[in-house]
């Protein structure tokens, strides 16, 4: 399973946070200045830029990762753990407390973290070198196969909900009880600083917090209260991780993932389309006729070569609190008069499981319906769910939101041929209509959505809506003196025109169903649909990070092209590569944006040559450790240490093994620190490593392991030269060939994210412009002030600018220049002293960039004095724009 290119984006993040860390040594200074460069500094006046960062845990490092509902949440944190581990000192404890909110969360997590065919659990297994154990608060306790030896050599997730630790009852207080099952790890303590004083050294409570652990906090928006927050403390954690789709204000977000970014990658049925009927019947007979419509669209799809999908409606009863309300009870036998076979209906209430059990993907699976209440809130997900129907009283607003989220999720993750089932549908019949909507809005909200994602159609007249308005306590006192109309209509089953036993072959999906209101809604899914696939082409025309800084709203601190230059950024069309590939035949395209991906597809690492000069290997090595800033207070920061200062605990272990055993633990202890290097599967990195150990002698085996950061440096560098060197020449072959070809798709936004900003240097298109270095600030003052140039602009890099997609991982030149003669330059600066080999490979792209882009754009790679081959002087530079 690999990772969406959003989730790619959210480790990226974590981990140039991580980096910030390493040079700012300091927890908030990292965090503050990892914001103001991306979106500028903090103005609490403005309201603008990043709050600052809270120090809600003072012992640990604390950030949040948003994502909204069916984005992967799970899956992020799996791999974050790689990257939070790679930055940490290889001899802490890999420790992880993994907390949840609910119990059917709890087991959920555990089954998708345990099972060897899960995934999750292949991707842990890959990460961490097949040394991983999932434990639950009973296996702690008892300790099964938990011991300080075990603890060292793997990764180790305890997964436990929030009130396991908050002692409410008997069965938890045991976490904090005097434990001999515990007793061998007494002895590892190196002090009794991290001993709780009111209770015994033998208490879970008290191993957890010797092991320092990292903490995963799931569904995070429901840990902010005092109790919560002291129960995170009481776990003296060294990192703790956040996720949600709602933070709170007291969040430190590294990263935030936008809606739209889950709906371009089919995770997602958006928008919600959202009907209100005349009254329940409508309700129930639309439900299962859409439903119907669904699976009929379902199959004829998978006939054609799709998978398997069996729509299913959630049918929200209305809680029991008279006999004229639809309960569960009541709709069940309703549905079973209609002629529906029983074992397609189930209910899940707080108090009725039918659902245990069962696997509703399964295909022999009947399930088409499900009744509950509120119980299907956070922590189950069926992808086959696709309609919620309500049956609340028509006199009250719906309340939705609890049980919105869980008919989002897009089944298999891929975009359907039917544009009916890349949807979710809402069905209602609310004389509160309005209400309801807000509900709806709520529920998307708390799902990390918007409300610009649902659409609606309200078919409930005004005469409909008259609701009497009744004294409640009346009511309550005088029920014989209320009107009918008062009272909830009855479900009227003559009006519902669905026959269960119609066979699916003789069933025209032209055809059926025929009524108006599914004919109305598809009508307008089919418009939202294309709406929504506008947007996302628009979207790919922007940079990359702006759906971002939308997100973020009024955080961002923007400034606008000025006023002189609107009209000549709107006719330029920036040139891209595109590689042709083969169409689909159901959508697609014949053409997709090229990266590095589909050039490195053929490229086998494993089979590349392992010369590498490991002679002039530095000394330096670097580490996170727990260093005390305060009296008996801890932060994680980075420290230099010496050769004669490592003390590596399994060093010695791993060398008395057999060489070819002593080759795997390496390899794994080299893929630790390499960490990603997409598109190069682990695998080929992997075997690779693995033929350059096979060559080492006992003493240069000895050596790496001592001074691993100094090798994967080297290693590294080698694989990105092969890798590089490779995709250049595919790239060349396929231009050769003309499977290679450019096409404007990029332009210039009215608004730029520049973060911290430079100095005011005229005709710039902008009304400021990004940070420069001081030859930056030459070239801009002497190239782009030229009386030929019409403005200059400091080009973005990190997503917010305009990249060349090439042989070389996104290009991002540093100047974008415009002539008066309607020429567009974009021009790469280079101090005398960056001239290697990664700026000759950027030159021959850039060069190659404008030879397919045509006369109306130029390149220029501009050095101080030095020149490399493809590129000029700034005088030479200065010399040749001034005639264009």
């Amino acid at each position: 399973m690999e990772l969406k290119s959003y989730q790619r984006k959210v480790l990226e993040n974590l981990e140039q946070y991580l980096e910030y860390v390493q040079v700012e040594n300091d927890l908030k200074k990292a965090f503050n200045q990892y914001w103001e460069d991306k979106i500028g500094p903090y103005n609490p006046f403005e309201g603008t830029g990043m709050q600052p960062y809270k120090n809600n845990i003072p012992n640990a490092a604390h950030v949040c990762i948003k994502v909204p509902t069916a984005g992967g949440k799970t899956f992020i944190a799996v791999n974050a753990l790689h990257s939070i581990f790679s930055a940490y000192d290889s001899a802490k404890p890999k420790a992880v407390i993994w907390l949840v909110p609910w119990s059917n969360l709890l087991q959920q997590t555990v089954n998708t973290l345990s099972n060897p065919e899960h995934p999750y659990r292949q991707k842990l297994n890959a990460l961490f070198n097949n040394r991983v154990e999932v434990y639950q608060k009973a296996d702690l306790l008892q300790g099964s196969n938990f011991n300080p030896t075990v603890v060292k050599d793997q990764l180790s997730i305890f997964v436990m909900s929030f009130a396991s630790l908050r002692a409410k009852n008997k069965d938890d207080r045991k976490v904090y009880q005097e434990n001999g099952q515990l007793e061998s790890f007494v002895s590892q303590y190196k002090s009794n600083e991290h001993i709780l004083s009111d209770y015994d050294d033998t208490a879970l409570i008290n191993v957890l917090r010797y092991l320092n652990p990292v903490l995963v906090v799931d569904e995070s928006h429901n840990a902010e209260s005092d109790l919560s927050i002291d129960m995170l403390k009481n776990l003296n954690p060294s990192f703790i991780l956040d996720l949600t789709a709602t933070p709170k204000q007291n969040s430190n977000l590294v990263s935030l993932v936008p809606a739209i970014e889950l709906k371009k990658e089919h995770m997602v049925k958006l928008p919600v389309i959202v009907y209100n009927n005349h009254d329940k019947t409508e309700v129930i007979n639309n439900a299962l006729h859409l439903q119907r419509k669904l699976e009929i669209l379902a199959k004829k799809e998978e006939a054609e070569g799709g998978r398997f999908i069996r729509p299913i409606v959630l049918f929200q009863a209305q809680p029991k609190t008279n006999d004229d309300n639809t309960t569960f009870e009541k709709l069940k036998e309703q549905l079973l008069s209609l002629g529906i076979p029983k074992n397609q209906i189930k209910i899940k209430t707080a108090n009725i499981d039918e659902l245990k059990g069962i696997d509703l993907l399964d295909k022999d699976c009947e399930v088409r319906y499900i009744i509950t209440i509120n119980a299907l809130k956070e922590g189950w997900d069926c992808p086959f769910a696709y309609i919620l129907a309500s049956l609340a009283d028509k006199s009250s607003s719906v309340d939705v939101e609890q049980i919105l989220g869980r008919v989002l999720r897009q089944p298999y993750v891929r975009r359907h041929k039917a544009f009916q089932l890349n949807l979710s549908y809402v069905l209602t019949a609310s004389a509160k209509f309005n209400e309801t909507l807000q509900s709806i809005v709520k529920g998307l909200l708390e799902s990390g959505f918007s409300e610009d994602d649902y659409r609606k159609v309200d078919k409930m007249t005004e005469q409909d809506k008259q609701i009497v308005k009744v004294d409640p306590v009346e009511a309550f006192l005088f029920p014989e003196q209320q009107t009918p109309e008062q009272s909830e209509e009855i479900i009227d089953n003559t009006r519902v025109t669905f026959d269960p036993n119609a066979p699916f072959e003789n069933i025209d999906e032209d055809q059926e169903p025929i009524n108006s209101a599914i004919q109305e809604i598809e009508t307008l899914a089919q418009e939202q649909s294309k709406q929504l696939e506008e947007l996302i082409k628009e979207q790919e025309k922007q940079p990359v990070d702006e759906n971002i800084f939308q997100e973020m709203g009024s955080k961002v601190k923007r400034y606008k092209v000025k006023e002189s230059n609107k009209g000549l950024i709107e006719k330029i069309e920036f040139p891209q590569f595109f590689i042709k590939v083969a169409a689909s035949d159901i959508f697609g395209t014949d053409q997709e944006l090229l990266n590095r991906e589909s050039l490195l597809k053929d490229f086998k690492l494993s089979e590349e040559d392992i010369k590498i000069d490991f002679d002039k290997i530095s000394s330096d090595l670097y580490k996170i450790d727990l260093e005390e800033a305060k009296k008996n207070e801890y932060r994680p920061s980075f420290t230099k240490i010496e050769d004669s200062m490592v003390r590596e605990p399994i060093a010695e272990y791993i060398l008395a093994k057999p060489k070819e055993n002593q080759i795997i633990d390496i390899t794994h202890q080299l893929m630790q620190v390499i960490g990603n290097m997409y598109p190069i599967p682990d695998q080929e990195i992997k075997v690779y490593i693995g033929r350059i150990l096979k060559n080492m002698n006992s003493e240069q085996l000895r050596d790496i392991l001592v001074r691993k950061w100094s090798y994967t440096d080297k290693i590294k560098s080698k694989i990105r030269q092969l890798s590089d060197n490779y995709a250049e020449g595919r790239f060349m072959d396929l231009v050769k060939s003309k499977k290679i070809i450019t096409k404007g798709c990029w332009k210039l936004g009215k608004e730029i994210v520049p973060g911290n900003i430079g100095s005011s240097i005229g005709n710039s298109l902008y009304e400021k412009e990004g940070i420069m270095n001081n030859f930056e600030e030459r070239v801009a003052m002497e190239i782009g002030t030229s009386l030929n140039i019409s403005f200059w602009h400091r080009n973005l890099e990190r997503g917010k600018g305009f990249y060349i997609n090439g042989f070389k991982a996104n290009h991002y030149p540093d100047f974008i220049l415009q002539t008066k003669s309607g020429k567009t330059i974009l021009i790469e600066t280079k101090g005398d002293h960056l001239d290697g080999s990664d700026s000759e490979a950027k030159c021959r792209l850039g060069n190659e960039w404008e030879k397919q882009a045509g006369n109306d754009f130029a390149y220029f790679m501009v050095f101080d004095k030095k020149e490399i081959k493809g590129a000029f002087t700034l005088d030479k530079a200065k010399e040749l724009i001034s005639a264009m």
